[in-house]
């Protein structure tokens, strides 16, 4: 049975990590711009694991996930699958970014990334969606 409680709220934390990312952006805090960056994407990651009847447990199911929406959405042929791929590498190197030294990181360049990781989410948000 589908928990549409769990799917929302994974979706609307998915976008209140995005926010405070952009928050976190402008305070020049890179550190935890990127990790809610990173939250966003595992969030909403969780939100379609959910509604598809998905596993989603350990970190590493993002990826399994992630390639099982791309495949549902798109197919392997399609470019958007690729696309799909890209998006969630980004969104795993915004996570990494939390365990770099700041005088490494990039403020423009994790604003860039996090308008990547709205990107992936308005690609998964659809498989977020259940039949009431």
């Amino acid at each position: 049975m589908v928990n549409t409680a769990a799917i929302t709220d994974y979706r609307q934390q998915a976008r209140e990590f995005l926010i405070k990312a952009r928050d976190y952006l402008a305070q020049d805090d890179l550190h935890q711009a990127s990790e809610k960056g990173w939250g966003a994407a595992a969030w909403m990651a969780k939100a379609v694991a959910e509604a598809q009847g998905w596993e989603y447990s350990t970190h590493s199911h993002f990826n399994v996930v992630v390639n099982n929406a791309a495949m549902t959405l798109f197919g392997r042929s399609h470019p958007a699958y690729r696309r799909v791929h890209e998006l969630s590498g980004i969104a795993q190197n915004l996570h990494q970014y939390f365990y770099t030294r700041k005088q490494f990181l990039d403020g423009e360049g994790i604003g860039i990334n996090l308008g990547n990781v709205e990107e992936l989410l308005g690609i998964l948000e659809p498989l977020t969606e259940t039949e009431a």
